[in-house]
């Protein structure tokens, strides 16, 4: 069980005046003009903010933005973020991106030693970061008395309940570029979910592996063996009847499963999408994770949307796991239809399949309350 805000308040003596550290997870797409795109992931950090802030704790809030590399880059600074935090938790702290430092990556101590200096506590609520042993997910931990964010926890109990205790029939809707990011996680699905159904860039090495043409499509020729074992084993896995293709002079045609040599496949065709809808309508418990198509291209959005109005209209319990498939219900406005929305793709996936994370270990091992901590 992880150790929760109020064990950390017991822990401390209550939180008033306390300096609390706060790893969040802040990482939000940013427009071509820095601003940003969309503040899904600040808002959600807020219920746990706003908790802290009302004990009468002091936070501080550290994050990372992209990629730097190590190095300070202004085009990731925290500039914006600071900008909309201010407005939406005014007097909250906010650190500088944490990787503009190598040893957040590296899990340097030393860097450990400088985020929690002055701080009594760590929360972490930085569900979509917490698969990766870095320093300000796994090294407070070891200093400073710690606890789950409302985030993070309401993250863990909805995913690993996917692992337990779903509501049948379980289904799972995988969809994405590569099958190799998603093979984990597809064989610890098939030990709970009643039928997988596979759809994107993925779907094509499925394809190849029971011998159909997938033209010019995205290929993972490595995995094709690993796939067809997949499917000569009997697992419940539904994939395309039909494809929506892109072929030369940029015609977009419908096709079946075997297609042209110089054709490719870009999205589920509509056959396939009404199968995906009747599956899900049946449902009791819904996971879905992966674009069902290159769904940002108007063209082939089709196939992704009409699974996510198939989620929103459906009485199971639902679940967008995070990434792309979490842009994909905002970007068509049915976000607040679903049950649950992850803000961690990577996390989530590995979540399912590992039934743990570095970051969550890390927490259920931190250590007690010490009163040369209180007066840090």
């Amino acid at each position: 069980m992880l150790p929760t805000l109020e064990s950390l308040s017991e822990a401390l003596g209550g939180l008033n005046s306390c300096r609390i550290l706060l790893r969040a997870d802040f990482n939000v797409p940013l427009g071509d003009d820095g601003q940003i795109a969309d503040d899904f992931r600040i808002k959600a950090a807020l219920p746990t903010i706003r908790w802290l802030t009302g004990q009468g704790a002091e936070v501080v809030a550290c994050s990372h933005l992209g990629r730097p590399d190590g190095q300070a880059d202004p085009r990731y600074s925290l500039a914006p973020i600071q900008a909309r935090l201010r407005e939406l938790a005014p007097g909250v702290e906010l650190l500088e991106n944490l990787r503009f430092d190598s040893g957040e990556t590296g899990n340097d101590d030393r860097l450990v030693q400088q985020l929690v200096d002055g701080c009594h506590g760590y929360v972490n609520d930085a569900f979509g970061a917490s698969h990766r042993a870095h320093a300000s997910i796994v090294g407070p931990p070891q200093y400073r008395p710690s606890a789950a964010g409302r985030l993070l926890a309401k993250e863990v109990e909805v995913l690993l309940g996917l692992r337990t205790k779903p509501k049948r029939p379980f289904v799972a809707v995988l969809g994405g570029a590569k099958v190799s990011d998603k093979l984990g996680v597809i064989d610890a699905l098939l030990e709970t979910a009643d039928e997988v159904m596979i759809g994107g860039g993925m779907c094509f090495t499925f394809l190849a592996a029971r011998g159909h043409g997938v033209g010019d499509s995205l290929l993972q020729p490595d995995q094709i063996e690993a796939c067809g074992r997949l499917l000569q084993s009997g697992a419940p896995i539904r994939l395309p009847s039909d494809i929506t293709a892109l072929a030369p002079g940029e015609r977009v045609v419908q096709a079946g499963v075997d297609l042209r040599p110089d054709w490719r496949g870009l999205d589920i065709g509509p056959g396939t999408a009404a199968e995906f809808s009747d599956l899900i309508a049946e449902a009791g418990t819904v996971l879905w994770n992966g674009p069902m198509g290159l769904f940002e291209d108007p063209r082939f959005a089709a196939g992704t949307k009409v699974v996510a109005q198939a989620l929103a209209e459906s009485r199971a319990f639902t679940v967008v796991g995070g990434g792309d498939s979490a842009a994909a219900v905002r970007q068509f406005g049915l976000d607040r239809e679903m049950d649950h929305v992850s803000t961690g793709g990577g996390a989530s996936l590995e979540l399912i399949e590992q039934g743990d994370l570095p970051g969550l270990k890390a927490l259920r091992e931190s250590v007690g309350t010490q009163e040369e901590n209180r007066n840090a």
